[in-house]
């Protein structure tokens, strides 16, 4: 068996996104009453993760942790040695419309009940559907942050915005609000490896949702499992594809799951619209399994705080970064 300090590293997060918040991007009564799918998930993908012995990072929406009925299963998470991150409180993709004030309030919120529902004060934020903004980030490094990891480069953002609009029943005002869901064409053009935002006094670690090298395509696994619907072998050939550029390039890869990743439409009907959820539960896992034991043979997999922390080889070249214009150092 090699060792894993002698393979490149990588990371691994899941976005914990709950039926309620699918359910409020989308337009759908009954949000409000926060329906959660939590006691079915939350063991279902522990078990999975420790049966391929890995440690990753789940970023936790703040709502969920305020209430009573979740905390059990939030719990376990960080009890079974998983790195707890920040999907801010209210789980909006319009978070980069927020004012700074509200920003600040956000962050606290969701910090507060996190640390009370799993004992860990985050130190890592992903935004909602990678909303992002210049406050944001000056916010999170102000609040002492590690990282960020809510950029997503790829040029397929407005494609996958369409079919989420296709699938639902908001109105004109309500689709200009969520406009910036799942980034545009120029989040094609930012960067796939790590690298600091530049911020007055502070620095950010910056991780990217990778995105097939060279080409900006998706490869996060919701993707891999909506290609195994109509063939596996293609799915897993394309993944294969993806982590063998990755280290021709030198990307060290960061990947994300979601928690329809382990679910179906006998668990949760109200969620048919997604993609892969006529997919049944157990042959994702298959899937899954497969592509991540091809990532682990491959890479030093570890939760995000890890990988924010390890050195980079920083060449102390600056560039711009084509979202904000504002200084950036790569790290490798």
């Amino acid at each position: 068996m090699s060792n894993p300090q002698s393979k490149p590293l990588a990371s691994l997060s899941l976005d914990l996104d709950n039926q309620w918040s699918y359910m409020k991007i989308h337009g759908d009564p009954g949000w409000e009453n926060f329906p959660s799918y939590l006691d079915t998930v939350v063991p279902r993908f522990l078990s999975f993760l420790d049966d391929l012995e890995l440690k990753i990072t789940v970023f936790i929406v703040g709502q969920d942790a305020a209430l009573t009925k979740n905390q059990k299963a939030l719990r376990s998470i960080a009890l079974a040695g998983h790195e707890i991150g920040n999907h801010s409180f209210n789980h909006e993709s319009w978070l980069h419309l927020y004012s700074p004030e509200e920003i600040e309030n956000e962050l606290a919120m969701a910090e507060d009940h996190l640390e009370k529902a799993t004992g860990q004060r985050p130190k890592g934020f992903r935004g909602p559907g990678f909303s992002l903004s210049k406050s944001v980030l000056t916010i999170l490094a102000h609040r002492g942050y590690q990282y960020d990891a809510s950029t997503f480069p790829t040029f397929l953002g407005p494609l996958a915005r369409a079919y989420y609009f296709m699938t639902t029943k908001l109105t004109p005002e309500e689709k200009e609000q969520r406009k910036a869901l799942f980034g545009g064409v120029k989040d094609g053009f930012q960067p796939l490896k790590r690298y600091q935002w530049l911020l007055s006094n502070h620095r950010l670690v910056e991780i990217p949702v990778t995105t097939m090298p060279l080409f900006k395509v998706p490869i996060h696994f919701s993707y891999i499992l909506y290609l195994a619907c109509f063939s596996p072998p293609i799915a897993l050939l394309y993944f294969r594809i993806a982590l063998l550029l990755c280290r021709l390039t030198r990307t060290e890869p960061s990947l994300l799951l979601h928690p329809l990743d382990f679910l179906d439409l006998n668990d949760v009907p109200e969620l048919g619209f997604f993609p892969a959820m006529k997919l049944p539960a157990g042959k994702k896992q298959q899937i899954l399994r497969r592509a991540l034991t091809m990532m682990k043979n491959q890479f030093n997999v570890v939760p995000m705080g890890i990988h924010a922390q390890a050195k980079g080889r920083q060449n102390g070249k600056q560039s711009k970064n084509p979202k904000f214009g504002m200084p950036i150092i790569e790290m490798g």
